[in-house]
């Protein structure tokens, strides 16, 4: 099944460049291009991607207002990627917290970028440990007070969620707690459910919003 993409960016090379390595991939194709926040409604409209490609810095309505605007827009709302040139842009923070699946630099390998496509494509969220830990301990300021479903986690949730939040697979997760990848799969639906998010990069979010996680090298299993 061909991955539908769009690309938001208001530099033409570099819209040029990204349709170039996309449709070289036998399961993506590009389907759509925007030069603004304004056009990509119009394009979502007509093409109907599966994941759009959204530049942050953009002329006349940039890539967080157009992020906003999809996500509380009618219809099902496609996977959202940032591209960013700078890996601790204080707006790619704020497009995570309206919805947006991830985000990647624009100088990621091609091979990386259409990994990530797929990983957005398939409901996944895009972790990538350092960039995100980095880019979250900037901009996050955690709350005085822990919300009420931090209470609400169990023991084993929260070690889940440490290690989530250091950007572990599934596979890993369960390697370091000797448990099973489906019995990890439980634990992270039962965090989702009770952070009420939609995906791990925002299940992370709230966890250092709140200081369940904590600014380090690693938080694997921090509560």
């Amino acid at each position: 099944m061909t991955i539908r993409v769009a690309i938001v960016d208001d530099d033409p090379l570099v819209r040029v460049g990204l349709r170039t390595v996309i449709d070289h991939a036998p399961d993506l194709e590009v389907v759509g291009e925007a030069s603004d926040g304004v056009e990509v409604m119009e394009v979502v409209e007509r093409v109907n991607p599966d994941v759009v490609l959204m530049d942050i810095r953009m002329p006349n309505r940039d890539g967080l207002a157009a992020t906003r605007d999809l996500i509380d827009g009618p219809g099902e709302t496609p996977r959202i990627v940032i591209l960013t040139t700078f890996e601790l842009d204080e707006y790619v923070y704020e497009a995570l917290q309206a919805g947006a699946t991830g985000f990647l630099l624009k100088r990621v390998p091609p091979a990386e970028l259409l990994d990530a496509i797929r990983l957005a494509a398939s409901g996944e969220s895009l972790i990538f440990p350092a960039l995100t830990r980095r880019l979250l301990e900037q901009a996050v300021v955690p709350a005085r007070k822990k919300d009420e479903w931090v209470d609400s986690l169990t023991t084993r949730e929260l070690e889940v969620l440490g290690y989530m939040a250091a950007g572990d697979s599934n596979q890993e997760i369960a390697a370091a707690l000797s448990i099973g990848v489906e019995t990890v799969k439980t634990h992270v639906t039962n965090v989702l459910g009770k952070l009420q998010v939609r995906d791990r990069i925002h299940a992370v979010i709230r966890a250092y919003e709140t200081g369940l996680v904590r600014p380090g090298p690693d938080n694997a299993g921090d509560s």
